[in-house]
């Protein structure tokens, strides 16, 4: 694993053990209304610079609030992308078309994701004080301090901060 990949699963044990209520969607002080406003801006800044309008979809029972949908009119590659926004430290993950990037690899070399279109979205994050969490940590198989949780099927790091609880 590489320094980025590293630190990447370092943050995401430290905000795990983030003291919560007693589900797992979200740490104590959570501010919903925040965070739609930031994903708001993030629609907007996305649609600027793809030049089409991007959609923001909420999610509901999972540890992302919500997800941006780039249409695939709008990117290089010609595939939909997807952001998805998760309810813990501003974290947000790319995904491939399929939607959910811990079934595949990096959506760049998979060619569904161009490098200037990583590069737009990388540039829109971290304008936005987001935080892009690369695709190998996500998929490593979670250890975290969830223990009594029943997972549904393999539970890896991109389940427990993006998708469905």
């Amino acid at each position: 694993m590489n320094d980025d990949d590293q630190r990447a699963l370092e943050l995401l044990r430290r905000l795990d053990g983030l003291p919560g209520p007693t589900h797992m969607e979200f740490p104590d002080g959570f501010d919903h209304q925040r965070a739609k406003e930031r994903a708001e801006a993030l629609v907007e800044r996305l649609g600027h610079d793809f030049g089409c309008p991007c959609r923001l979809d909420t999610v509901q029972d999972a540890a992302a609030y919500f997800n941006v949908r780039v249409p695939h009119e709008g990117t290089e590659a010609g595939w939909p992308i997807t952001v998805w926004l998760s309810n813990y430290g501003d974290l947000a993950s790319i995904s491939p078309p399929s939607g959910f990037p811990d079934r595949m690899s990096d959506p760049v070399a998979q060619g569904t994701v161009s490098t200037a279109d990583r590069l737009r979205l990388e540039s829109a994050l971290a304008d936005l004080e987001y935080v892009l969490v690369p695709h190998r940590p996500l998929k490593r198989a979670y250890d975290g301090v969830h223990t009594d949780w029943t997972w549904v099927g393999e539970p890896n790091w991109w389940i427990r901060f993006f998708s469905y609880l």
